[in-house]
């Protein structure tokens, strides 16, 4: 899987989480160049508090488009520490050329 913004893969891994339906990459998965950490937090009842990631990529910024829990609660903690996109990220399998 990969997740393209602005024109760049911000994560590639072939071990990414689904979780509803969303894409948890492994963190050493993700360029971490094109993240600048938020100030935002949410709660999910069940996962506990998920931390944001702002995008900046080629002078253009996408507020709070990635998020990861840190500390999820114990029935999320598979997902702990991976990261995962939306806000016009596109999620996609990787295309043949790009293998």
């Amino acid at each position: 899987m990969q997740a393209i913004w602005n024109g760049h893969v911000i994560a590639d891994s072939d071990k990414t989480l689904v979780v509803e339906g969303n894409h948890y990459f492994p963190p050493e998965s993700v360029h971490d160049e094109y993240l600048e950490k938020s100030t935002t937090h949410t709660t999910c009842p069940w996962k506990g508090e998920a931390s944001y990631y702002t995008l900046l990529v080629d002078g253009k910024e996408n507020k709070d488009a990635a998020w990861y829990y840190p500390e999820p609660k114990e029935a999320a903690q598979q997902i702990k520490g991976h990261i995962a996109f939306w806000k016009g990220v596109e999620v996609r399998a990787k295309t043949p050329a790009a293998l």
